[in-house]
């Protein structure tokens, strides 16, 4: 017999015949490897084959109250103990006893007292055997459990590259349709700067540009899905972001509904874009309100939690869909109707709703998933019908300290008579954007690719800022277009257009802190205001270079 821990024989005997034990003790002395137990009720026959794990069972067949017939039938009869070798010790060799004990399961039938060799010998055929099944049937549950994972695995891996096929399709949709959205919105912006308009014109041209602003809304959140909004993210306390949207979150549901926001004390900081984290977490809301809207006058409760999660001390177990690693989760549940698992597998997908037409475009989880994907987090979803939903957000935990707020600054429409090179190769869009600078007093220059606008660089034209899209076609990109700004023009500003932030983002969708974008579809007022922030800056940074160069010739005697 081999001599490992699988070849270890657990012997149970049941007798009601103490010395039996040491008949039995001293047969298997020669049997490398075993243990004995010895029991004298057969009642607990099954009890301690099942404490022992024992790999051959011998019983008596002759004892009071249950004999060996009985005792062998309770053991075949229990899950744990049916596979378990029996061997029959019986004083008796009449071959209707043997048959009648192989017919109630016995594996084998030995006439006391037995040979220790031959003791030995079928202890350690039966004994082996066990082990062997036991062996084989945990191989076939790892087995089953590792095809379970595949499947499991390859599930995800399918819907994965579902979501990113959508995601590249709803990328270029959403980049083209804010193409087309900023020539309707400048060319209708451009009108209102010209004047000349009725009162029944302009309040037409406005009816127009509120369309604009719901189609940019909802480009905005095609482009989250994609993963291609361009984050301007920094580190944030996300439990003061929770207590800003507090009210909110209490207007949006309405007075029949509770509120339950739970924060934990230690909460850690995250890396995000709060102005995007707190769209993901209204839509959560607006998609709670709507889950309870059939609740008696639209009641239900929305309970919403922020606590650490950690992936290596086991204070709060992940789930297996978030990799190891410390998060702050952000909960959003609800008391709803809940979700059939049918929905749920769908329930990240663009355009899937279950609200009735008119009543819901879809894309307010789409956008979260987007957004929690990019911004590095993970998203998982719960729901089981009438028991409500629950959305759990994991963003890395940072350990940098909330950066400072800025205080914001409502956009003015202002002009300048700084020289501007616009870089555009959509002719519609160059055109109304080109228009709209010039109505606000600027020189304005033209280029319908980045090699044209290189060609008008080298020609020695004053520059006070370029503003170029980001997707330009021809042997030069936009970014190299920067690079020969920066060498040539050192005292140009950079602003960067686009409908989504293709080539000029890193850090997996997260601005660089040196790019300067304005997102398409655009407003004359943002515009303005970018241009004039941006044109402050290099001339405040001119001036400084100019007040260091003369302090350098005053110290050498040059002035």
């Amino acid at each position: 017999m081999i001599d490992d821990d699988s070849s270890t024989c657990s012997v149970l005997l049941i007798d009601d015949e103490p010395f039996a034990q040491d008949i039995i003790a001293h047969g298997l002395e020669g049997c490398i490897k075993h243990t004995l137990c010895y029991e004298s009720s057969p009642a607990r026959a099954v009890e301690v084959a099942r404490e022992l794990k024992a790999t051959v069972v011998l019983v008596d067949l002759r004892m009071p109250g249950l004999d060996g017939f009985d005792v062998t039938a309770r053991l075949r009869a229990d899950p744990e103990t049916e596979d378990i070798p029996v061997i029959l010790l019986s004083s008796e060799d009449d071959p209707d006893i043997k048959a009648k004990a192989f017919a109630v399961g016995a594996n084998d039938y030995l006439v006391k007292w037995p040979d220790a060799r031959e003791l030995v010998a079928r202890v350690r055929y039966h004994s082996g055997a066990c082990s062997a099944r036991r062996q084989r049937d945990q191989a076939f549950a790892s087995l089953r459990l590792s095809q379970e994972q595949l499947a499991a695995s390859q599930s995800a891996l399918h819907q994965a590259q579902k979501m990113e096929a959508i995601g590249q399709l709803t990328g270029g949709v959403a980049h083209d349709f804010n193409n087309v959205l900023q020539i309707i919105g400048g060319n209708l912006q451009l009108l209102k700067l010209i004047g000349g308009m009725s009162d029944a014109g302009r309040t037409r041209v406005e009816m127009a540009l509120n369309g604009v602003e719901r189609g940019a809304k909802l480009a905005a959140h095609l482009l989250a899905f994609a993963r291609r909004q361009p984050l301007q993210s920094v580190v944030i306390d996300p439990g003061s972001l929770l207590r800003e949207m507090d009210d909110m979150m209490r207007r949006v549901l309405g007075p029949g509904a509770r509120v339950l926001t739970e924060i934990a004390p230690d909460l850690g900081s995250v890396t995000v874009d709060p102005n995007q984290l707190g769209n993901v977490l209204l839509n959560l809301a607006i998609n709670a309100r709507d889950a309870m809207s059939d609740s008696v006058a639209g009641s239900g409760t929305l309970t919403i939690t922020a606590r650490n999660a950690y992936g290596d001390d086991g204070r709060s177990a992940l789930p297996p869909e978030v990799q190891r690693g410390d998060y702050v989760v952000l909960e959003v549940s609800d008391t709803g109707k809940g979700m059939p698992p049918d929905v749920m597998q769908r329930a990240f997908e663009p355009f899937f709703t279950t609200k009735p037409t008119g009543q819901g475009t879809g894309l307010g989880l789409a956008m979260a998933y987007g957004f929690v994907k990019q911004s590095g987090g993970e998203i998982v979803l719960r729901s089981e019908p009438g028991r409500g939903t629950t959305v759990s957000i994991y963003l890395p935990r940072s350990d940098a300290a909330p950066a400072a707020d800025e205080p914001e600054h409502a956009p003015l429409l202002a002009g300048g008579l700084e020289t501007i090179l616009v870089v555009e190769d959509e002719d519609d869009v160059r055109s109304a954007t080109c228009g709209i600078l010039s109505a606000l007093g600027y020189q304005v220059l033209e280029a319908g690719d980045a090699a044209s606008a290189a060609e008008i660089i080298d020609s020695g034209r004053h520059i006070d800022l370029v503003f170029t899209d980001v997707i330009m076609p021809g042997p030069v990109s936009s970014l190299q277009l920067g690079e020969i700004v920066r060498e040539r023009l050192p005292g140009a500003q950079i602003l960067y257009t686009s409908g989504y932030a293709e080539g000029v983002l890193a850090h997996e969708g997260k601005l660089d802190a040196s790019v300067h974008l304005l997102q398409k579809p655009y407003h004359p007022d943002a515009l303005s205001a970018r241009i004039r922030h941006l044109l402050r800056r290099g001339a405040r940074r001119a001036s400084a270079r100019g007040v260091g160069k003369a302090a350098d010739e005053a110290h050498l005697g040059l002035t």
